[in-house]
Protein backbone atom coordinates (compact mmCIF):
# COMPACT_ATOMS: atom_id res chain seq x y z
CA UNK A 1 0.00 0.00 0.00
CA UNK A 2 1.45 3.44 -0.78
CA UNK A 3 1.89 5.94 1.22
CA UNK A 4 -0.58 8.80 0.50
CA UNK A 5 -0.50 12.58 2.53
CA UNK A 6 -3.74 14.66 2.51
CA UNK A 7 -3.91 18.00 4.05
CA UNK A 8 -6.38 17.22 7.26
CA UNK A 9 -3.27 14.48 7.75
CA UNK A 10 -0.24 16.91 7.21
CA UNK A 11 -0.14 17.31 10.37
CA UNK A 12 0.65 13.56 10.89
CA UNK A 13 2.60 13.02 8.56
CA UNK A 14 5.12 16.26 9.50
CA UNK A 15 4.40 18.03 12.26
CA UNK A 16 6.42 15.89 14.79
CA UNK A 17 9.32 15.30 12.81
CA UNK A 18 11.64 17.89 14.60
CA UNK A 19 12.95 15.07 17.24
CA UNK A 20 15.77 17.74 18.71
CA UNK A 21 12.46 20.33 19.05
CA UNK A 22 12.64 22.79 22.45
CA UNK A 23 15.25 21.27 24.41
CA UNK A 24 18.59 22.48 26.70
CA UNK A 25 17.12 25.02 28.10
CA UNK A 26 16.86 28.14 31.29
CA UNK A 27 17.17 26.95 34.93
CA UNK A 28 17.41 23.10 34.91
CA UNK A 29 15.01 23.09 31.90
CA UNK A 30 16.08 20.01 29.31
CA UNK A 31 12.58 17.77 27.63
CA UNK A 32 10.31 21.20 27.35
CA UNK A 33 7.68 19.18 28.38
CA UNK A 34 6.34 18.48 24.83
CA UNK A 35 3.01 17.07 25.01
CA UNK A 36 2.37 16.93 21.30
CA UNK A 37 2.00 13.10 20.71
CA UNK A 38 -1.57 13.61 22.78
CA UNK A 39 -2.94 15.63 19.74
CA UNK A 40 -2.23 13.00 16.75
CA UNK A 41 -5.01 11.58 15.58
CA UNK A 42 -6.16 7.60 15.58
CA UNK A 43 -3.66 5.73 18.01
CA UNK A 44 0.05 6.98 18.01
CA UNK A 45 2.78 5.79 19.70
CA UNK A 46 6.37 7.35 19.38
CA UNK A 47 10.07 6.55 21.10
CA UNK A 48 12.85 9.44 21.02
CA UNK A 49 16.11 9.29 22.25
CA UNK A 50 18.18 12.77 22.40
CA UNK A 51 21.77 13.44 22.44
CA UNK A 52 22.83 17.15 24.17
CA UNK A 53 26.63 17.92 23.75
CA UNK A 54 27.71 21.60 24.76
CA UNK A 55 30.87 23.25 25.02
CA UNK A 56 31.09 25.61 27.64
CA UNK A 57 33.91 27.39 28.88
CA UNK A 58 35.29 30.54 30.29
CA UNK A 59 37.95 31.93 32.98
CA UNK A 60 37.31 31.72 36.43
CA UNK A 61 38.77 34.67 38.76
CA UNK A 62 41.81 34.77 40.22
CA UNK A 63 40.58 37.13 43.25
CA UNK A 64 40.26 34.26 45.58
CA UNK A 65 39.42 36.77 48.76
CA UNK A 66 35.51 35.69 49.43
CA UNK A 67 34.79 39.11 51.47
CA UNK A 68 36.21 40.62 48.16
CA UNK A 69 33.57 40.60 45.03
CA UNK A 70 35.91 41.80 42.68
CA UNK A 71 36.07 39.63 39.35
CA UNK A 72 39.61 39.49 37.96
CA UNK A 73 39.90 37.30 35.17
CA UNK A 74 42.38 34.09 35.67
CA UNK A 75 42.44 30.92 34.43
CA UNK A 76 40.74 28.95 31.79
CA UNK A 77 37.90 26.88 33.41
CA UNK A 78 38.04 24.24 29.93
CA UNK A 79 34.87 22.71 29.04
CA UNK A 80 32.40 22.42 31.83
CA UNK A 81 29.31 20.80 30.20
CA UNK A 82 29.12 17.56 30.05
CA UNK A 83 27.50 15.31 27.37
CA UNK A 84 24.06 13.31 28.23
CA UNK A 85 20.94 11.99 26.85
CA UNK A 86 17.83 10.95 27.64
CA UNK A 87 14.17 9.19 26.23
CA UNK A 88 10.61 10.00 25.63
CA UNK A 89 7.73 8.05 25.25
CA UNK A 90 4.37 8.06 24.22
CA UNK A 91 1.26 6.80 23.58
CA UNK A 92 -2.51 8.09 22.51
CA UNK A 93 -5.21 6.55 21.34
CA UNK A 94 -9.19 7.35 20.95
CA UNK A 95 -11.99 5.83 22.79
CA UNK A 96 -14.68 6.74 20.99
CA UNK A 97 -14.97 10.50 18.99
CA UNK A 98 -15.18 12.12 22.25
CA UNK A 99 -12.81 10.76 24.39
CA UNK A 100 -9.12 10.25 24.42
CA UNK A 101 -6.76 8.69 26.56
CA UNK A 102 -2.83 8.80 26.47
CA UNK A 103 0.36 8.46 28.38
CA UNK A 104 3.54 10.39 28.43
CA UNK A 105 7.46 9.43 29.65
CA UNK A 106 9.89 12.17 29.40
CA UNK A 107 12.97 13.50 31.78
CA UNK A 108 12.05 17.15 32.06
CA UNK A 109 14.59 18.67 34.76
CA UNK A 110 18.51 17.69 34.54
CA UNK A 111 22.23 19.40 34.91
CA UNK A 112 25.10 17.42 34.06
CA UNK A 113 28.40 19.68 34.70
CA UNK A 114 31.91 18.98 35.84
CA UNK A 115 35.21 21.66 36.01
CA UNK A 116 38.55 20.13 35.30
CA UNK A 117 42.11 20.98 34.91
CA UNK A 118 43.75 24.16 36.40
CA UNK A 119 41.62 26.48 37.97
CA UNK A 120 39.97 28.10 41.17
CA UNK A 121 36.82 25.05 41.16
CA UNK A 122 39.45 22.36 41.26
CA UNK A 123 40.57 21.46 44.83
CA UNK A 124 44.36 23.04 44.54
CA UNK A 125 46.89 20.46 45.73
CA UNK A 126 49.02 23.16 46.97
CA UNK A 127 46.70 26.10 47.85
CA UNK A 128 48.90 28.13 50.17
CA UNK A 129 52.60 29.20 50.22
CA UNK A 130 54.67 28.57 53.25
CA UNK A 131 53.10 32.13 55.04
CA UNK A 132 49.70 30.84 55.19
CA UNK A 133 48.50 32.91 52.79
CA UNK A 134 47.00 31.91 49.11
CA UNK A 135 49.63 31.07 46.32
CA UNK A 136 47.28 33.06 43.91
CA UNK A 137 45.48 36.03 44.93
CA UNK A 138 45.73 36.50 48.73
CA UNK A 139 42.37 35.91 50.42
CA UNK A 140 42.08 36.32 54.20
CA UNK A 141 44.76 35.24 56.39
CA UNK A 142 43.36 33.40 60.20
CA UNK A 143 41.01 31.36 61.11
CA UNK A 144 38.62 31.65 58.11
CA UNK A 145 41.91 31.64 55.82
CA UNK A 146 43.66 29.19 57.57
CA UNK A 147 40.58 26.81 57.84
CA UNK A 148 40.24 26.81 53.66
CA UNK A 149 43.78 25.99 53.09
CA UNK A 150 42.91 22.56 54.89
CA UNK A 151 39.22 21.86 53.61
CA UNK A 152 41.58 22.21 50.19
CA UNK A 153 44.27 19.84 51.52
CA UNK A 154 41.56 17.16 52.49
CA UNK A 155 39.82 17.43 49.00
CA UNK A 156 43.14 17.28 46.91
CA UNK A 157 42.76 16.75 43.34
CA UNK A 158 38.84 16.96 43.25
CA UNK A 159 36.56 18.46 41.12
CA UNK A 160 33.23 20.74 41.10
CA UNK A 161 30.55 18.85 39.77
CA UNK A 162 26.68 18.94 39.24
CA UNK A 163 24.31 15.82 38.63
CA UNK A 164 20.25 16.42 38.44
CA UNK A 165 18.21 13.46 37.31
CA UNK A 166 14.44 13.35 36.76
CA UNK A 167 11.93 11.23 35.79
CA UNK A 168 7.70 12.04 35.04
CA UNK A 169 5.27 9.99 33.78
CA UNK A 170 1.97 11.78 32.83
CA UNK A 171 -1.56 10.32 32.48
CA UNK A 172 -3.87 12.39 30.20
CA UNK A 173 -7.87 12.12 29.42
CA UNK A 174 -9.02 14.48 26.74
CA UNK A 175 -12.76 15.50 25.82
CA UNK A 176 -13.79 16.82 22.44
CA UNK A 177 -16.96 18.75 22.15
CA UNK A 178 -18.26 21.20 19.59
CA UNK A 179 -20.46 20.74 16.43
CA UNK A 180 -17.48 19.01 14.87
CA UNK A 181 -15.65 17.92 17.89
CA UNK A 182 -12.82 20.90 17.14
CA UNK A 183 -12.85 21.66 20.87
CA UNK A 184 -10.66 19.55 23.40
CA UNK A 185 -10.10 19.84 27.49
CA UNK A 186 -7.49 17.65 28.53
CA UNK A 187 -5.73 16.67 32.37
CA UNK A 188 -4.32 14.09 34.39
CA UNK A 189 -2.07 13.40 36.85
CA UNK A 190 1.84 13.64 36.85
CA UNK A 191 4.30 11.65 38.77
CA UNK A 192 7.66 13.40 38.87
CA UNK A 193 11.07 11.66 40.48
CA UNK A 194 13.89 13.79 41.39
CA UNK A 195 17.55 13.42 42.59
CA UNK A 196 20.65 15.09 42.74
CA UNK A 197 24.38 15.02 43.39
CA UNK A 198 26.92 18.06 44.47
CA UNK A 199 30.12 18.92 44.69
CA UNK A 200 32.10 22.57 45.72
CA UNK A 201 35.41 21.99 45.61
CA UNK A 202 38.31 24.89 45.19
CA UNK A 203 39.40 28.32 46.20
CA UNK A 204 36.27 29.46 43.87
CA UNK A 205 34.20 28.92 46.73
CA UNK A 206 35.68 29.70 49.76
CA UNK A 207 34.92 28.82 53.20
CA UNK A 208 32.13 26.45 51.04
CA UNK A 209 35.00 24.23 49.85
CA UNK A 210 34.53 20.44 49.95
CA UNK A 211 30.75 20.66 50.65
CA UNK A 212 28.79 17.62 49.12
CA UNK A 213 25.38 16.89 48.97
CA UNK A 214 23.43 13.99 47.61
CA UNK A 215 19.76 14.07 47.29
CA UNK A 216 17.62 10.81 47.43
CA UNK A 217 15.28 9.59 44.43
CA UNK A 218 12.05 11.54 45.79
CA UNK A 219 8.82 10.76 43.62
CA UNK A 220 5.82 13.78 43.80
CA UNK A 221 3.30 13.93 42.36
CA UNK A 222 1.64 17.06 40.45
CA UNK A 223 -1.24 17.91 37.71
CA UNK A 224 -1.60 18.98 34.31
CA UNK A 225 -4.58 20.35 32.11
CA UNK A 226 -5.43 21.97 29.14
CA UNK A 227 -7.44 23.42 26.14
CA UNK A 228 -6.93 22.76 22.22
CA UNK A 229 -8.74 23.48 19.16
CA UNK A 230 -8.38 21.83 15.69
CA UNK A 231 -9.14 22.22 12.29
CA UNK A 232 -8.76 19.30 10.22
CA UNK A 233 -9.22 20.91 6.74
CA UNK A 234 -6.41 23.22 6.95
CA UNK A 235 -4.00 21.03 9.31
CA UNK A 236 -4.56 23.88 11.88
CA UNK A 237 -3.92 22.37 15.46
CA UNK A 238 -3.28 24.87 18.61
CA UNK A 239 -3.01 23.84 22.13
CA UNK A 240 -2.11 25.84 25.57
CA UNK A 241 -0.84 23.14 28.24
CA UNK A 242 -0.59 24.01 31.95
CA UNK A 243 1.88 22.02 33.93
CA UNK A 244 1.79 22.27 37.82
CA UNK A 245 4.37 22.82 40.29
CA UNK A 246 5.42 19.76 42.07
CA UNK A 247 6.39 19.86 46.04
CA UNK A 248 8.98 17.56 46.66
CA UNK A 249 10.00 16.32 50.54
CA UNK A 250 13.50 14.95 50.16
CA UNK A 251 16.48 13.06 52.34
CA UNK A 252 19.70 14.64 51.79
CA UNK A 253 23.02 14.21 53.21
CA UNK A 254 25.54 16.91 53.55
CA UNK A 255 28.86 17.31 54.33
CA UNK A 256 30.63 20.93 55.06
CA UNK A 257 34.23 20.37 56.41
CA UNK A 258 34.44 23.90 57.56
CA UNK A 259 30.99 24.07 59.13
CA UNK A 260 31.98 23.40 62.64
CA UNK A 261 34.95 26.28 62.44
CA UNK A 262 32.64 28.79 61.02
CA UNK A 263 30.28 27.98 63.59
CA UNK A 264 32.73 28.38 66.83
CA UNK A 265 34.03 31.87 65.39
CA UNK A 266 30.51 33.71 64.55
CA UNK A 267 28.90 35.96 67.00
CA UNK A 268 27.02 33.76 68.86
CA UNK A 269 29.17 30.71 68.66
CA UNK A 270 26.87 28.08 67.17
CA UNK A 271 27.86 24.54 67.18
CA UNK A 272 27.89 23.42 63.43
CA UNK A 273 28.41 19.67 62.23
CA UNK A 274 30.89 18.86 59.34
CA UNK A 275 28.71 15.93 58.12
CA UNK A 276 24.08 15.90 58.61
CA UNK A 277 21.74 13.57 57.04
CA UNK A 278 17.87 15.63 57.10
CA UNK A 279 15.14 16.38 54.74
CA UNK A 280 14.30 19.36 53.26
CA UNK A 281 11.59 21.04 50.27
CA UNK A 282 11.57 21.74 47.06
CA UNK A 283 9.30 22.73 44.34
CA UNK A 284 10.00 22.28 40.65
CA UNK A 285 8.42 25.09 38.71
CA UNK A 286 4.65 25.15 36.94
CA UNK A 287 5.05 25.67 33.34
CA UNK A 288 2.51 26.82 30.33
CA UNK A 289 3.14 25.52 26.92
CA UNK A 290 1.41 26.82 23.66
CA UNK A 291 1.68 24.59 20.51
CA UNK A 292 0.53 25.94 17.24
CA UNK A 293 0.14 24.28 13.56
CA UNK A 294 -1.47 25.37 10.42
CA UNK A 295 -1.27 24.28 6.45
CA UNK A 296 -0.01 27.21 4.22
CA UNK A 297 -0.60 24.70 1.43
CA UNK A 298 -0.92 20.92 0.46
CA UNK A 299 2.39 20.22 1.09
CA UNK A 300 3.72 22.88 3.75
CA UNK A 301 3.07 23.21 7.39
CA UNK A 302 3.83 26.42 9.50
CA UNK A 303 4.73 25.42 13.47
CA UNK A 304 5.68 27.49 16.55
CA UNK A 305 6.17 26.80 20.00
CA UNK A 306 6.23 28.91 23.12
CA UNK A 307 6.94 27.98 27.08
CA UNK A 308 7.10 30.03 29.90
CA UNK A 309 8.81 28.89 33.27
CA UNK A 310 8.71 30.81 36.14
CA UNK A 311 12.82 29.89 37.44
CA UNK A 312 12.44 33.25 39.16
CA UNK A 313 10.79 31.16 41.79
CA UNK A 314 12.71 28.19 42.23
CA UNK A 315 15.02 27.04 45.12
CA UNK A 316 17.66 25.10 45.72
CA UNK A 317 18.54 25.14 49.97
CA UNK A 318 20.06 22.23 51.41
CA UNK A 319 19.48 22.84 55.46
CA UNK A 320 22.89 22.74 56.12
CA UNK A 321 24.26 24.48 53.76
CA UNK A 322 21.77 27.24 54.64
CA UNK A 323 22.49 27.15 58.08
CA UNK A 324 26.11 27.67 57.85
CA UNK A 325 25.57 30.66 55.46
CA UNK A 326 23.13 32.39 58.01
CA UNK A 327 25.24 35.45 59.79
CA UNK A 328 23.63 39.06 61.52
CA UNK A 329 23.51 40.31 57.77
CA UNK A 330 21.95 37.18 56.24
CA UNK A 331 19.72 36.23 58.75
CA UNK A 332 17.65 33.61 56.51
CA UNK A 333 21.36 32.18 54.92
CA UNK A 334 21.25 31.50 51.83
CA UNK A 335 20.52 29.24 49.06
CA UNK A 336 22.43 27.08 46.98
CA UNK A 337 20.93 27.40 43.48
CA UNK A 338 18.40 30.39 42.49
CA UNK A 339 17.36 32.04 39.36
CA UNK A 340 16.99 35.67 39.04
CA UNK A 341 14.64 35.24 36.03
CA UNK A 342 11.45 33.51 34.20
CA UNK A 343 12.44 31.77 30.92
CA UNK A 344 11.13 32.49 27.93
CA UNK A 345 11.04 29.85 24.88
CA UNK A 346 9.87 30.92 20.96
CA UNK A 347 10.39 28.02 18.06
CA UNK A 348 8.95 28.60 14.58
CA UNK A 349 9.12 25.80 11.86
CA UNK A 350 8.60 25.22 8.13
CA UNK A 351 8.11 21.65 7.73
CA UNK A 352 7.56 20.28 3.66
CA UNK A 353 6.68 17.64 2.12
CA UNK A 354 9.27 16.46 -0.52
CA UNK A 355 7.50 13.28 -1.90
CA UNK A 356 4.85 10.73 -1.05
CA UNK A 357 6.94 9.40 2.17
CA UNK A 358 9.84 11.76 2.68
CA UNK A 359 8.59 15.18 5.11
CA UNK A 360 11.95 18.16 5.97
CA UNK A 361 11.19 20.58 8.20
CA UNK A 362 13.81 23.56 9.52
CA UNK A 363 13.52 25.59 12.91
CA UNK A 364 14.83 28.87 14.48
CA UNK A 365 14.44 29.24 18.02
CA UNK A 366 15.44 32.02 20.98
CA UNK A 367 15.14 31.24 24.77
CA UNK A 368 15.67 33.96 27.25
CA UNK A 369 17.59 32.35 30.18
CA UNK A 370 16.78 32.54 33.73
CA UNK A 371 19.03 35.68 34.09
CA UNK A 372 23.00 37.16 34.51
CA UNK A 373 24.99 36.67 36.51
CA UNK A 374 23.57 32.94 37.04
CA UNK A 375 24.52 29.90 39.62
CA UNK A 376 28.49 28.71 38.52
CA UNK A 377 27.05 25.02 38.03
CA UNK A 378 25.24 26.30 34.99
CA UNK A 379 26.34 29.48 33.93
CA UNK A 380 24.94 30.16 30.24
CA UNK A 381 22.02 32.73 29.50
CA UNK A 382 19.23 31.69 26.91
CA UNK A 383 20.59 30.94 23.51
CA UNK A 384 19.91 31.23 19.48
CA UNK A 385 19.19 27.77 17.53
CA UNK A 386 18.69 26.85 14.14
CA UNK A 387 17.36 23.28 13.74
CA UNK A 388 16.55 20.46 10.60
CA UNK A 389 14.29 17.27 10.89
CA UNK A 390 13.35 14.64 8.30
CA UNK A 391 10.87 12.21 8.49
CA UNK A 392 10.45 9.33 6.39
CA UNK A 393 7.57 7.01 6.50
CA UNK A 394 9.01 2.66 6.14
CA UNK A 395 5.26 2.00 5.58
CA UNK A 396 1.77 3.75 6.19
CA UNK A 397 1.88 3.79 9.48
CA UNK A 398 5.72 3.18 10.64
CA UNK A 399 7.72 6.51 10.38
CA UNK A 400 11.88 7.50 11.49
CA UNK A 401 12.34 10.78 11.85
CA UNK A 402 16.36 12.59 12.41
CA UNK A 403 16.56 16.11 13.65
CA UNK A 404 19.47 18.29 14.76
CA UNK A 405 20.18 21.35 16.30
CA UNK A 406 22.94 24.36 16.66
CA UNK A 407 22.36 26.47 19.14
CA UNK A 408 24.62 29.64 20.20
CA UNK A 409 24.18 30.27 23.94
CA UNK A 410 24.29 33.56 25.67
CA UNK A 411 27.42 35.26 27.62
CA UNK A 412 26.83 34.55 31.51
CA UNK A 413 28.83 35.77 34.72
CA UNK A 414 28.93 32.55 37.20
CA UNK A 415 28.06 33.53 40.62
CA UNK A 416 27.91 32.23 43.84
CA UNK A 417 25.13 32.29 46.62
CA UNK A 418 26.54 34.93 48.20
CA UNK A 419 26.92 37.23 45.08
CA UNK A 420 30.78 37.03 44.50
CA UNK A 421 31.51 36.75 40.63
CA UNK A 422 33.61 33.69 40.42
CA UNK A 423 33.88 33.00 36.50
CA UNK A 424 33.28 34.21 33.05
CA UNK A 425 31.60 32.07 30.23
CA UNK A 426 31.58 33.63 26.84
CA UNK A 427 31.16 32.54 23.26
CA UNK A 428 29.85 29.02 23.77
CA UNK A 429 27.90 26.58 21.47
CA UNK A 430 26.24 23.22 21.67
CA UNK A 431 24.34 20.97 19.57
CA UNK A 432 21.20 18.38 19.82
CA UNK A 433 20.85 15.00 17.56
CA UNK A 434 17.67 13.17 17.92
CA UNK A 435 15.82 9.78 16.50
CA UNK A 436 12.57 9.24 16.78
CA UNK A 437 10.26 5.84 15.75
CA UNK A 438 7.01 6.32 15.43
CA UNK A 439 3.43 4.59 15.04
CA UNK A 440 0.38 6.34 13.37
CA UNK A 441 -2.92 3.98 13.03
CA UNK A 442 -6.56 4.70 12.90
Amino acid sequence: MRTTFHLKTLAVAIATLSVASVTNAAGLDRSGQDVTAFFQDGTYAEAVYTYIDADVSGYDSSNNNPFDNTYVRGNKTGDIAESYDFFRYGVKTDINDTFSIGLLYDEPFGAAAEYSGDNNFVANTNPADSSGEFANDPAPSGPIGNAIVGAEAGTAGENTNVEVRSQSLTGILGMKFGANKNFQVYGGPVAQRIQSETKLRGLAYGPATGYTSNSNPDMDYGYIAGFSFSKPEIALKAALTYRSEIDHDIEISETYPLAPTIGAIGTPPRALLANQTSRYEFTTPKSVNFDFQTGINPTTLATAKVRWVPWSDFVITPPLYNEVSKNAARPDGLNLVDYDDDQWQVELGLAKRLAQALAVSGTVGWDSGAGDPTTSLGPIEGYYSVGLGAKYNVTPEWAVSVGGKYLWFGDAKGRLPSGKIVGDFQDNDGYIAGLKLSYQGK
